[in-house]
């Protein structure tokens, strides 16, 4: 297939200073969960990045200092020449395929603990430090010049490093940014005060590493485009007077949970508005995000002089092949970010990232995993029947027959998706079915596989089609009894004519009212049963014995605007609360702390507590002689959507495969064979 020529102005090589990207696709600097702990793992997802057509690809924030240590969240670092060896190997993975690669350094100020190196966080004032109760110390002269110091150190060893662009960081509320705000610097000397003495570290740390980098990689900054109140004047200013002294304004705007916005609340390109005027006010390339996923878009913005370079962090992690396939005029196999953020949950966890719609992010060197490819069955390959089309299922049979295995894939309902269609259905979730769609379209391309729809499967008829080789991937049902955290044992009144699972309500019944919902797992499910509920005028009473309305999306920046669009919807709203039992007409209530006891009226209740396993065929299969017999996804442990994605993907690869295929690597620190750096 061949590029559509109107794609050409995204393929065009872009100067940078004193260097020069190969198209305008930019992978902007991301966490990954894994930064200096991994750095094989590390230097193998972002040469992946750069085979799959990435111009640039760089870091995540890389520390320059001690003082800036954001541990339990890992993060790079360029303290040592340790440090230098190990980004060695990422530069040298993405240069193998003519891309540059970047570091975006960082110290961040008060809003790091340094909970490891134990030194004093630093800041323009004595504030809290993030998320502990202790505070940073006052930046004096003497700390500010060993600041430029350390800054400069860590320029130097970016370029021994090989790095072509290295950053000046100036945004998400880190130490650059808490002297250019003014709710955050109230210095009365010369870093303080009006808006150019609070941005004079920032030219400063700009000055410096330029003297560093001159004419051998290019100086980048990533910068906000107005202060933290939305203010845009001042900080306008500031980005005319920086601009002859940057290469490339990398920018962004103060609120994250639109920046990283997921999808239920934020959609694509989402900060046009606020940053299309910063290449004509500055005259130097400009890069931004907005979770580009359609190529019409990216060429959109770069045609009409919005953006010279497409920014991206998570489409590139959906895909790492995303610029590759635009280039080869392969627009349908793009596999799409659905906004979901577990890849930044991930990274939150000290975990290093996955992805929902990408299976192999973070395995590419720890199980030798590659977005595009799986190694191919050798000899002949009998037929595996795989039982279930939902997540798990569908991409099992999809990579099973890209390894060219024959495969059945048989699903009980009429339509393929299972869960993903399910969940699809709730208040901004429908990018969601992307996970669904393209596995179905890629399958539709093989035709080793075959899809059969309304086909229920049991004992007998899995052994009437003769397969020797069966994938179990019946998925899971929320339980109505109530087991979970706070009922391990279940509550044997929720027995009763007025419960509902959240499946029959996403399957279109619906409870009576007033209703009462009960989240004790934490995620999404409960509160979008709760607007969905709301919007359709049914009063409804949320309980959770969480803190908060869906705690675990803290994780996926969905938390806060979950809880205000109940509270907008008025959703009555109890925290650290259980539903103990159904009484008539009413719902036992105790406080998950005191064990206080009250009722509220009940006419309907969905339990959103934990999921049964679906593995009833695999139980009946298991005297049945068959050469493979295995659960996977949500039949073998119910959990995200991305964990069913994966482990369908692991059973897939698994399949038999040599032993030596299925080892994991780790990364680890031996005694005697790695010596303890001075930091």
């Amino acid at each position: 297939m061949t590029r559509d020529p109107r794609f050409d102005l995204l393929f065009q090589p872009v100067r940078i200073g004193p260097v020069t990207a190969p198209n305008r696709f930019y992978q902007v600097p991301h966490c990954t969960g894994m930064g200096n702990l991994h750095p094989n793992a590390l230097a193998a997802m972002r040469g992946i990045k750069a085979e799959g057509g990435w111009g640039v690809v760089n870091t995540e924030y890389c520390s320059i200092h001690p003082t800036s240590d954001d541990t339990h969240a890992p993060y790079a670092s360029l303290w040592d020449e340790a440090d230098v060896r190990n980004h060695a190997a990422m530069t040298e993975a993405v240069h193998a395929h003519g891309a540059l690669a970047g570091v975006e350094l960082w110290h961040g100020g008060q809003r790091s603990s340094n909970a490891l190196t134990r030194e004093a966080p630093l800041g323009p004032a004595s504030m809290m430090a993030e998320l502990n109760p202790w505070q940073s110390q006052r930046m004096d002269r003497q700390d500010i010049a060993n600041l430029r110091d350390w800054h400069q150190a860590a320029a130097r060893r970016a370029l021994s490093a090989g790095f072509d662009i290295v950053y000046v960081y100036a945004a998400h509320t880190y130490l650059v940014t808490q002297f250019l705000d003014a709710s955050t610097n109230r210095r009365s000397d010369d870093y303080g005060g009006e808006a150019m003495a609070r941005a004079r570290l920032f030219f400063e740390l700009l000055e410096d590493t330029r003297e560093i980098v001159q004419g051998r990689a290019a100086l980048a900054t990533r910068i906000e485009v107005t202060d933290e109140s939305g203010a845009g004047e001042e900080r306008s200013e500031i980005l005319a007077r920086a601009a002859p002294l940057v290469d490339l304004f990398d920018v962004t705007i103060p609120d994250y949970g639109i920046e990283m916005g997921p999808s239920r609340f934020v959609k694509e390109a989402a900060l046009e508005a606020h940053i299309a005027h910063v290449r004509a006010l500055t005259g130097k390339p400009v890069v931004s995000v907005g979770r580009f996923t359609s190529p019409e878009t990216m060429l959109s913005q770069v045609r009409r002089g919005v953006l010279d370079f497409v920014g991206a962090a998570r489409p590139s992690i959906a895909d790492p092949f995303l610029p590759r396939k635009i280039a080869e005029g392969r627009l349908d196999d793009i596999r799409e970010c659905i906004g979901c953020n577990i890849c930044y949950a991930h990274d939150g966890l000290g975990a290093p990232i996955r992805c929902t719609q990408n299976p192999t992010m973070g395995d590419e060197w720890r199980r030798g995993w590659h977005p595009e490819r799986a190694p191919a069955v050798v000899g002949r390959a009998d037929p595996v029947l795989v039982v279930g089309a939902g997540p798990a299922g569908l991409e099992a049979a999809l990579t099973l027959g890209r390894r060219g295995v024959p495969v059945l894939l048989a699903e009980a309902g009429n339509e393929p998706g299972g869960r993903v269609t399910r969940e699809a259905s709730l208040p901004g979730l429908a990018e969601w079915a992307r996970v669904r769609d393209w596995r179905v379209h890629q399958i539709g391309k093989l035709p080793q596989v075959e899809l059969f729809r309304a086909s229920r499967m049991d004992r007998a008829s899995v052994l009437d089609t003769g397969a020797r080789h069966v994938l179990v991937a019946t998925g899971s049902l929320w339980r109505a009894d109530g087991r979970g955290r706070s009922h391990p044992a279940g509550v044997a009144s929720f027995a009763d004519p007025r419960v509902l699972t959240a499946d029959r309500v996403l399957a279109d019944e619906r409870p009576a009212g007033p209703v009462v919902i009960f989240d004790d797992e934490y995620y999404h499910i409960a509160a979008g049963l709760a607007e969905m509920l709301a919007r359709e005028g049914l009063p409804v009473t949320y309980v959770t014995s969480g803190a908060r309305v869906a705690e675990w999306t803290t994780h996926t920046i969905e938390q806060a605007r979950l809880q205000a669009r109940l509270i907008e919807l008025r959703v009555d709203i109890l925290t650290s609360t259980i539903v103990t039992g159904l009484l008539p007409g009413a719902a036992g209530l105790a406080c998950a702390f005191s064990g206080r006891a009250w009722q509220i009226p009940c006419g309907g209740f969905i339990p959103v507590t934990s999921r049964e396993p679906q593995d009833a065929l695999w139980q009946a299969l298991q005297d049945a002689g068959l050469q493979t017999l295995a659960r996977v996804g949500d039949a073998r442990a119910p959990g995200l959507i991305a964990h069913a994605v994966h482990d369908g993907h692991r059973a897939a690869r698994a399949h038999l495969a040599p032993p030596e295929d299925l080892l994991q690597r780790r990364e680890q620190v031996v005694v005697g064979q790695m010596a303890a750096a001075r930091m």
